[in-house]
């Protein structure tokens, strides 16, 4: 005869916050039935965790929105070390022993290094049209090897299309590092560190990350809005945040 078992339950962490952090009663973490958001306590740090089941894998698109969520949320009001995604521990008790305990001082310090800092994206990605014209424009050899394999059997424009693609190749790399570099000359007066993240995308015209103060988010926004006019038609820019300092975490355990 079969015996009901009560599936094996973890504790996820989502991330590292000052000891005085509450949370809100309806706060609700990852699985498929969110469990109730904790603190767990040690010194003058603490966790952000919740319970769950592991009966099934965590790496559900739900799974990752609500870790991201969670983190950039708490992110917007207190600091934040976010531990990566898929941070589970056996017990409350564990979180403390193996996670808080151990490295007490190296958290409390990067935390007091984020106190009144957010991250924050700058995303942009050229619009395709825009900037093959512009390549186009600007090198006679990419030209003349479009007009040259226009009407021709893909088979014999195979060698002229391969060069083609590495010309256009190389030079949108060449503009997303000026364009990148651009934008972090403009954004260098308000933030106070930055990171260039790789492109994602063929496309991509810049990606990076930054570490703003609170109080220059304004500055902020209009020096992104401002790119966003002069870019208008050629580049699609986007800012995220306040995020969670994913990318300026350089604690052992965090990030």
């Amino acid at each position: 005869m079969a015996v009901d078992t009560e599936p094996e339950v973890g504790i996820y962490v989502y991330g590292l916050v000052p000891e005085d952090v509450e949370v809100e009663e309806d706060a609700r973490g990852v699985g498929d039935e969110p469990g109730e958001l904790e603190i767990v306590r040690h010194g003058d740090i603490a966790a952000l965790v919740s319970a769950i089941t592991l009966d099934r894998p965590l790496g559900t698109p739900d799974d990752l929105m609500r870790h991201q969520a969670l983190l950039d949320g708490t992110a917007a009001e207190v600091p934040v070390l976010p531990l990566r995604f898929g941070a589970v521990l056996a017990s409350r008790e564990a979180v403390v022993d193996e996670l808080l305990a151990p490295h007490h001082d190296e958290f409390l310090a990067a935390l007091k290094e984020m106190e009144g800092l957010a991250e924050y994206v700058v995303k942009g990605r050229y619009v395709e049209g825009a900037v093959l014209g512009e390549v186009l424009a600007e090198n006679p050899e990419a030209a003349r090897l479009r007009d040259e394999i226009r009407g021709v059997p893909e088979a014999v424009a195979r060698d002229a299309q391969i060069r083609l693609g590495e010309i256009l190749t190389g030079a949108i790399s060449a503009k997303y590092n000026a364009d990148t570099h651009a934008v972090l000359d403009a954004v260098a007066p308000v933030s106070a560190l930055s990171f260039v993240r790789e492109p994602t995308h063929d496309l991509d015209a810049v990606h990076v990350a930054l570490l703003v103060e609170n109080d220059r988010r304004e500055e902020l926004e209009r020096v992104v809005a401002e790119f966003s006019d002069r870019w208008e038609g050629r580049v699609r820019l986007r800012l995220l945040g306040p995020l969670a300092p994913y990318d300026f975490v350089t604690t052992s355990q965090a990030g």
